[in-house]
Formats: C-alpha cells, structure tokens, sequence
C-alpha cells in the first residue's frame, strides 16, 4: 500500500519539475505551490484509504505541507514586491538617464512628471519651481490637473502642503488627509476628501528650487514609506536634471540676447561712416569696421591680425608719440596727417585716437576714430580758388550745393552781357603786356559790379565778360533789380576808373540785360566741365550789348516790367534784331527813380 502511495507522490513530483524548468522564479514558486496543494489533496484521499484499512499517515506529514506551502506563498509574495521594486529602481535608472540625456526644460519636466505617476501610482500631480527673481512657487507641469482646477480651494489644500515642503526642506507623506493630526485645523480637507498624499523637496547641493506633489482622492494607504523612499531618491536626480536644463534655457537666452546685442552692434559699427579700428598692446589691429578697411586696406589682405606699422608703414613719428600718450596718460589725442598709400596715392587723413578702457582702468589697447578728408580738402582748395573769382557770399552758397555734380535745371534767370567798345583798335596801338594790364583792369571793374550784387561771372571772352542771377548757387527774388544795378554800378564805376586813366586807354561798356528762361548746369567732357547757361536768355541778352552805343545800359521788356518802379528808362526800337521777329521794344536806362523818402544810395543816386 505505502509502495503504490510512494509511486504516486513520485509521480506528482515528477510531473512539477518539468513546469518549474520553463517558467520564471516567481511562477515556478506558484506552479510548486500549487502542486503541493495537489499533493495535499492526494494525501487526505490516501489517509481515508489507510484508516479504512487500519492505517494512518505519518505523524505531522499534512501540517509540514500545509507550512510548506503557507511558507512558498509567502516566499511568492516577497518576490512579486521585490520584482516590482525591481522594475520601479529599474525604471528609475532609465529615466534618470533619459532626463538627464535632455536639456530642453520642458521635456524634462514632462518626463519627471509621467516618471513620479507611474512610480507612485498617484492619481494626479504637479511640480512647482521657485522663480528665480520673484521667489513665487510656480507649476510648469501637472497630470490629472487643469487650469481651472488650480485655480480652486482644492488647490489651496494642496498648496499648503507644498508650502510646508518647500519652506522646510522635508518630505511629507500622509495616507489619510482627513484624519492626519497635521492637517485638522484644514477643514477643507474633509470636505474635499484627500486621502492619500505624497510631496518630497527638489533640492540641488542643498538648496531648494521647487517640490513635487502627489495625491490619490479615492484610495488611502496608497503610499508607504518606500514610495516615499523611491521618490525622494528619484527626486534628488530629477532636481539635478531640472536645474540643468533651466540654466541651458537661462543660458541659451543669455547667449541669445547677447547674439541680437553682437549682431546690432555689427550692424552699427559697419553703419558708421568713419573708420574704427581698436589696437592691443602691441599695435595689432584687434577690430576694424568696413569703413577702415575701405580707407586704409588695399583691399588684398584684411587688417584684423596685422601690426598697424605694417598695414601703414607711411605714419609719421607724431602719430607715435601721441599714440603712446593716449595709452600712458588716458587722455584723448586729435591729429591730421598726411599719409602716402599703395606707394603713390597721398590722402589727408583725421585721427582721433582715445584709449581702450577695460573694467575701467587702462588696459593698453586704443581706439582710432579716422576720417579721410582728402576729397573735403581738395573742395575746400577749390572753393578757395573759386573765392578768388566770386563774393563770398556765393561761395557759401556753392557749399550746399554739389558744383561738381549739377545737372540741367530750367530756372528763370537776369543775364548781363557787357562788352567793351573799340577793344580792337585801341588794342593795336598798345605793348601786349600793357594791353593786358588794361584789360585786366576793366574786367575787374565789371566783375567787382556783378558780384557786388552777388551775380555769377559766367565767362569771359576776350574783351566781354557775362554775369548770371539767380541760379542755383546765387537763387534770388530780386535778380532783374540787382542785374540792372550791377550794370548802373558799371558805369559809374567806369567813369571813375577814367579819371586816373589816360585818355588813350579810356573805353566805354556796352551793357545788355535781359530776364527770361535758361537751362543751367555743368557743361563739357568728363574730363573738363563749366557751369554756364543755355537759351532764349544768353541769346536776347548778348543781342542787346550789340545793340548797345557805348555807355549805354539796355533791358528787354521782360526785365523793364521787373525793374521800370526803381529806374526810369526809355523805350526805342531795336537797331538789330537777328531773325528775332518778337524782339520788337528795348529799353534804355536813364536813372534811378527818387523813393518815396526821397533819400538815394550813392549808387542809386548816380545818373547818366
């Protein structure tokens, strides 16, 4: 009997080792269960059988079993906690290395969030982080937990319980709200129902930057000490990893805005039309606009990186001497120089050198500030010689306007055309060198009358020379007026230069005026231009100096309607005409007319 009991507790044995060979330990410690529980099964069925037979069991066989099996059960459970804590510290280590593998803060947080969920088994959560400037508790991220939500008493509870944790640096961890001494003096949080809550500090080398909460409304006791365990340890990496990525974010704004003040600082410095350059110690050129490099560079070889003496080997010793002053005693230096470049092209440069201060003391390095004025100086030089030949009052004027580049302008325009009367043959009868001398002088007499009235000379040929009001360097309301009274001035100018002349080199002018339309602008080749003046008004003006008997001033109409309330004039008929059939009435002027106060220049005042 015991011999076929044996057979079959073999049997069974045999028939659990296959199964526990294939299956995982945890199963294997259920599948032997299991067929203990079988075994056990077995064993009452053959108890009954031995006592009808007159026999039993050993001794405590059943209760060893039933012990076994309560001990495998057990041993199943441990194992099943220590395989979940095993998967909790083995996701743990994967998503502290996911996180830490992240510096976008967003995507951290979100991470640290999904990872204390399904750590703890909260039913919903939320980080708060301190601000750095405002030092306010702030939720980037939460689960289970809107806006709304937040905005709610259910959030004051919560609120509080983060409050305690960030301001005290411990953890807390309650699996019964309600009930938790700690909180009775909330009575919302009976009315709200909290049951379980879990919230632990994020701290970075022992300072506290936020904290993370947790809690589960419908279940209490869902979390013990080693959730509490578990999420401080997670949380001690996950800070870390916040932390960093907020100071990447700090830093890729920092780094940004300091990209948009670099780029703005480019764009400015390359604006500035006068050339920077900044030197080290040594005189190598550190920094350089493009306004530098235009003035300085042969354009072949960059400055940056090169020593000034051989970028402009042609500086003088001043240069030197005041750049070693601005570096030793800090003070601001002005200079011009000439300087020759590429060997053969001499340009005027000025300097304005001040020194490189760094942090506020004199670290060695200088600024130069340098503008090339050989264009200016050689308009200056220009406009010096062109004030050999004009007021200065129409210099001036010349300055505002670009006398190198004037284009064609229609404006109304006094022309005076004079010319001296019987130049030919009083020219054969003189030395050459005497005969210029003379001329000379009446063309300066003429001359001086039209820039008096700040008029133009517009050109000389040979014995006439003709003067222009009112064009775009000499605009004036009143040409027609100051053109007749140049003419007058002429005249009496004319008579006084005859009395210390003698009478073989005394002429006489023949003065035509005329106002009407003209195209003014420069006038030649590339190589050589003139401002003059084209049209109807150079035309009338020269036909009236023709018609014109010596000592005589005549006008047009047009110029008569302008002037006839200052000059009284009579009118004749043209002695030649030239094809112009309108040019039909000209008009000679006698004298000025008294004003009403009857006082009168000294000009105005001379009749003829």
């Amino acid at each position: 009997m015991f011999d076929d009991f044996g057979e079959k507790l073999q049997g069974d044995t045999a028939r659990i080792k296959p199964g526990v060979e294939q299956v995982s330990a945890q199963e294997q410690i259920r599948q032997l269960s299991q067929r203990i529980g079988d075994l056990l099964d077995v064993l009452r069925n053959q108890r009954d059988i031995l006592r009808q037979r007159g026999m039993n069991l050993p001794p405590g066989a059943l209760d060893s079993l039933r012990a076994l099996r309560s001990h495998l059960d057990k041993l199943a459970g441990e194992l099943g906690s220590m395989l979940i804590e095993l998967g909790q510290l083995r996701a743990l280590a994967d998503t502290a290395a996911l996180i830490n593998s992240s510096l976008d803060p967003a995507a951290v947080l979100n991470q640290v969030m999904d990872t204390v969920i399904r750590l703890t088994g909260a039913e919903r959560g939320y980080i708060v982080l301190k601000n750095r400037d405002s030092g306010a508790l702030e939720i980037p991220v939460a689960r289970g937990l809107d806006r709304e939500q937040i905005g709610k008493g259910e959030f004051t509870v919560s609120s509080t319980v983060v409050n305690e944790v960030v301001s005290g640096g411990e953890p807390v961890l309650t699996d019964n709200a309600s009930r938790d001494e700690r909180y009775q003096s909330h009575q919302s949080i009976a009315g709200l129902q909290l049951r379980s809550i879990l919230a632990v500090p994020l701290k970075v080398r022992g300072d506290i930057i936020g904290a993370v909460y947790c809690d589960n409304r419908i279940m209490a006791g869902v979390f013990k000490q080693h959730e509490l365990n578990l999420l401080t340890a997670f949380a001690h990496q996950a800070a870390v990893a916040i932390e960093n990525a907020r100071l990447f974010d700090e830093l890729k704004a920092r780094l940004a805005a300091v990209t948009e003040a670099r780029d703005m600082m480019d764009n400015i410095f390359a604006s500035i039309t006068s050339g920077v350059i900044t030197l080290n110690r040594e005189n190598v050129v550190m920094l350089c606009n493009a306004a530098a490099e235009r003035i300085i560079s042969d354009s072949r070889q960059p400055l940056v990186g090169r020593a000034l003496d051989e970028a402009l080997p042609s500086l003088n010793g001043l240069f030197h001497d005041l750049l070693e002053r601005v570096r030793r005693q800090g003070t601001r230096e002005l200079l011009e120089l000439e300087v020759t470049l590429d060997g053969a092209r001499l340009r005027i440069w000025n300097l304005i050198m001040s020194p490189l201060r760094e942090t506020g003391t004199l670290g060695g390095g200088v600024v130069i500030v340098l503008d090339d004025l050989t264009e200016i100086r050689q308009r200056e030089a220009q406009l010096g010689l062109a004030s050999r030949y004009l007021p200065m009052a129409l210099v001036e004027n010349i300055r505002r306007v670009d006398v190198f580049d004037v284009g064609g302008q229609e404006r109304e325009i006094s022309v005076l055309h004079c010319d001296v009367r019987g130049f030919t043959t009083f020219s054969e009868q003189l030395d050459p060198a005497v005969l210029m001398e003379i001329i000379n002088r009446y063309m300066s007499l003429s001359s001086d009358a039209i820039n008096l009235y700040e008029g133009i000379v517009d050109k000389y040929m040979g014995d006439a020379v003709t003067g222009l009001f009112n064009t775009q360097f000499n605009p004036q309301e009143d040409h027609a007026l100051r053109a007749v009274r140049a003419a007058m001035s002429m005249m009496y100018d004319l008579l006084a230069l005859h009395e210390v002349l003698p009478e073989t080199q005394r002429v006489f002018y023949g003065i035509g005026v005329h106002t009407g339309m003209a195209v003014l602008g420069n006038i030649g080749s590339h190589d050589r231009k003139e401002f003059s003046a084209l049209g109807e008004a150079m035309d009338i003006s020269k036909l009236l100096q023709e018609n014109a008997l010596p000592g005589e001033v005549l006008i047009s109409a047009a110029t008569y309607e302008l002037v006839k309330s200052y000059y009284e004039c009579e009118p004749l008929e043209p002695r030649k005409t030239k094809g112009h059939a309108d040019f039909t009435r000209m008009y000679r002027v006698v004298k000025h007319k008294k004003r009403a106060t009857g006082t009168l220049t000294e000009l105005d005042a001379i009749q003829f």
